[in-house]
């Protein structure tokens, strides 16, 4: 697997996998349609605006218990980000929440104007980690498998190959921060 969160106590005490070394550093986002909202830097500036969501993702639990649940009757919820993100450029909503790499992506895949559209990476403080690190995961008896894993991820991203692989598809490329 290549897109598992990078947890130290998990994988130390799963003694089924063995963790690669990290290769993104992942982070909530929201995305709105300027002119269709106004600008905001914190969440308490959204207002009653309707949010595009996930249901059941990290954006959803976050937005959930955020400033005391007051955002909950703003959220739609779809199945998956895809349909989030299409009721967000079909105009259904005006704010959409995931995370960067997929709001960036959805973007890019719809061919929405960046200029018409603000990104808000989200910080908060709480349970709900608003960043973390990816890394790949193989079972515990495949060490030298994700050695080799880890170590073609390092050269990808010391090479500029990450990051030029990720420009490709409209997405900023963010490294983990050992990096």
């Amino acid at each position: 697997m290549l897109h598992v969160p990078a947890d130290r106590i998990f994988a130390q005490r799963n003694e089924q996998i063995f963790t690669t070394r990290p290769y993104l550093q992942q982070r909530l986002a929201l995305a709105w349609k300027r002119g269709a909202t106004e600008d905001f830097e914190t969440l308490g500036d959204i207002g009653d605006t309707p949010i595009a969501v996930e249901g059941n993702s990290a954006s959803d639990a976050m937005l959930l218990t955020a400033n005391g649940g007051k955002l909950r009757g703003n959220l739609k919820h779809f199945k998956s980000f895809d349909e989030a993100a299409k009721a967000f450029t079909g105009g259904e909503t005006p704010v959409l929440a995931g995370t960067l790499s997929e709001i960036e992506g959805a973007l890019t895949a719809s061919k929405t104007p960046r200029d018409a559209i603000g990104i808000t990476q989200v910080k908060l403080a709480g349970p709900i980690k608003t960043s973390w690190e990816l890394c790949g995961a193989v079972k515990s008896d495949s060490r030298d498998l994700g050695y080799a894993v880890g170590d073609m991820i390092t050269s990808l991203i010391d090479n500029g190959t990450m990051k030029t692989i990720f420009a490709k598809h409209g997405v900023s490329y963010d490294p983990p921060s050992g990096y």
